[in-house]
């Protein structure tokens, strides 16, 4: 006691403990808690959507409602295990993944029967599973490996920048015998983009780029449907009951919502007036029940995952960690790409695709492969920051 009150005379304040400052966060605090709340939205959104066409073909109205927790609970669980890869890994997974995806494509063509004239689900138990979705994750490991050890040749030679898009174009002619012409879109952009930020000469891409838009226009003159998807794009109110039905509902939805929206599941056009409502059509949905002021929260949010994507790239490439860094990259295009497509077949800005919403409208394939690419953008960052510490 003695020794204390001479530590501490009377009347006097102890001493303060200085603690040590908190150590920084090991991840993207950010990045997951983004990816949280957009599955949490897409979640509640494909309840209210789905409602109506659940009690018709399976007289449960909460049947995609429990489908959508089911996958989401299986991609966080996968995400356990895909967190622990280290990106050497997934540098070495990129040839092995992009066998499986053309396996997996060659598959669903010869046992899949075709639902609404397309062949691309294989069921495995209870799930359905979309290989289509594993080349948006397979096709940028492989291509961020490969400029990984060609960097140097893509510059200069114009085999070794053509040689992965010949991949490319044998993965888009299996994706168009389903068809999918909307993920061969993803694939092609987002594999142009990456030899651009690997140094590719500017008249190699061009040249590419007028390749793959010659190829596209083709593609829409030989098949009727596509062709009258532009046409409905470009008046949809010339035949409002056949080919622009889809965007004339969805133009009113949004028409509806205003700037508040008509209030959490009070949406008219999900009564089975806006075919695909909880999938290509849900951002419509959205917008009659939470208005111009949801819709912008969303974009938002959309924005930022996209933003953080970019950022951990930029970052993985300044730290000399090239693969991480283009492989960040090349997920941040394929989210862009799916935003502006969705949002803009939505609201008459761009032709129907058939492309989702990321992480938001229904589809449990297209749910796995985002949770797992941002959850591999978490593992990018942890090494980033390990590097930096």
């Amino acid at each position: 006691m003695a020794s204390r009150r001479r530590d501490c005379p009377e009347g006097s304040s102890p001493p303060v403990s200085h603690s040590l400052p908190l150590p920084a966060p090991r991840y993207d605090q950010l990045l997951f808690w983004l990816m949280i709340g957009l599955l949490l939205l897409g979640w509640i959104m494909i309840t209210s959507a789905s409602m109506p066409l659940s009690q018709r073909w399976q007289h449960d109205p909460f049947f995609f409602t429990k489908r959508t927790l089911l996958y989401s609970g299986l991609a966080l669980l996968l995400s356990l295990f895909t967190l622990q890869i280290p990106m050497r890994i997934w540098q070495q997974l990129g040839v092995p993944l992009l066998l499986l995806s053309l396996l997996l494509l060659l598959a669903v063509l010869v046992i899949s029967p075709p639902i609404n004239g397309a062949a691309r689900w294989i069921a495995i138990g209870p799930l359905r599973l979309q290989p289509a979705e594993l080349t948006k994750l397979s096709l940028p490991c492989y291509l961020a490996g490969y400029l990984v050890r060609k960097a140097e040749a893509v510059r200069q030679h114009f085999w070794d920048f053509f040689k992965p898009l010949t991949v490319m174009l044998l993965l888009a002619l299996l994706l168009l015998a389903q068809p999918d012409l909307g993920t061969v879109i993803v694939l092609f952009v987002t594999s142009l983009f990456l030899l651009f930020l690997a140094g590719a000469q500017v008249w190699q891409l061009l040249a590419m780029v007028a390749s793959g838009g010659l190829a596209a226009g083709l593609l829409i003159l030989a098949a009727p449907y596509r062709l009258r998807r532009i046409t409905a794009f470009l008046d949809p109110w010339q035949d409002p009951y056949g080919s622009g039905y889809q965007l004339t509902h969805s133009l009113m939805a949004f028409g509806r919502g205003k700037y508040w929206g008509q209030g959490l599941g009070n949406a008219l056009h999900k009564l089975e007036y806006l075919p695909a409502a909880h999938t290509d059509f849900i951002f419509a949905v959205l917008a009659e029940e939470l208005g111009y002021v949801g819709v912008a929260v969303v974009l938002l949010l959309l924005s930022l995952l996209v933003g953080r994507a970019l950022r951990i790239g930029q970052s993985a490439l300044k730290l000399g960690q090239p693969f991480g860094g283009f492989l960040a990259c090349a997920f941040a295009l394929w989210w862009s790409l799916q935003v502006i497509i969705n949002v803009g077949a939505t609201v008459g800005l761009l032709p129907t695709k058939g492309l989702t919403l990321p992480l938001i409208s229904y589809g449990g394939s297209n749910l796995l492969m985002m949770v797992t690419s941002v959850v591999i953008l978490l593992r990018i960052d942890f090494e980033n920051r390990t590097v930096q510490a």
